[in-house]
């Protein structure tokens, strides 16, 4: 029996406290899971099993040098040699940073992968501005990146899900940066704002505000994290990561019923 067409809908109920059409539809965050490949002086690398089990594939010439974290290292070709060093600062100890390092040097092929199930994403400096960066964020930089500790306000430390040190990285090169899922890149255009929930943050070169969110009270905030976010004002540019690891590892916790 061959069934009417379907009348068209009509709205039910009261009409809702807004009037016209809806509003446009903004375009989305850059977010991607294809390979993203680039060159850089002295190799190439290429980025791929995106966007949650992702490696970072260097192609190194002779003598080019790559700063990692230590123990992101896969795999590599016999003919790349590695260098580990051991730096001893009071301000490394102050800021609970990492006191060695690992340097790889071409020629040969390096894979460099996160501890965590997440992305990678590449920052190209070209020696204008410099990028913040998560201490746990940071996972490689070609020669010419300059790194260094940043102290942030305690605010901003307490609220923004980052700690009171952050990685400062200017110059001239390529930094590889990962997250914990996957990796949303915003452009904020000049006086743009944007709000971005605490825990969330990987790298940026805007400037952020902490800001407490009218619903929940500051006890709460305390214990759930919730109530606060970081506001960006452009120009500038935000990445992201789509999974907080304190969320994550309390909602294990709780499964295990701890």
């Amino acid at each position: 029996m061959n069934q009417p067409p379907y009348p068209s809908e009509k709205p039910s109920g009261p009409p809702g406290p807004w009037s016209g059409p809806a509003p446009p539809i903004s375009p989305a965050p850059l977010a991607t899971t294809g390979d993203d490949a680039g060159s850089f002086h002295g190799g190439s690398y290429r980025i791929n099993h995106r966007d949650t089990n992702s490696v970072l594939s260097l192609h190194l010439a002779s003598g080019c040098r790559i700063d990692a974290k230590p123990g992101a290292m896969i795999a590599m070709s016999p003919t790349v040699s590695l260098r580990g060093q051991v730096k001893i600062s009071l301000k490394k100890v102050v800021a609970g940073g990492d006191f060695s390092s690992s340097t790889y040097t071409g020629p040969g092929e390096l894979l460099l992968a996160p501890a965590t199930p997440g992305d990678v994403a590449p920052i190209r400096l070209a020696g204008e501005g410099a990028w913040s960066v998560g201490r746990d964020a940071y996972l490689a930089a070609t020669e010419g990146v300059m790194r260094d500790y940043k102290r942030q306000g305690l605010g901003k430390a307490l609220f923004s899900g980052e700690s009171l040190f952050l990685y400062r990285v200017s110059g001239h090169g390529v930094v590889w940066v990962t997250s914990f899922g996957a990796i949303i890149r915003k452009h904020l255009a000049s006086g743009e704002e944007y709000i971005v929930d605490n825990g969330h943050l990987v790298a940026w070169n805007a400037k952020y505000a902490i800001e407490r969110v009218s619903s929940g009270s500051l006890m709460s905030a305390f214990v759930s994290g919730e109530g606060f976010v970081c506001r960006f004002t452009g120009p500038g540019t935000v990445l992201l990561q789509t999974r907080n690891l304190d969320s994550f590892v309390s909602y294990v916790r709780a499964g295990m019923g701890e």
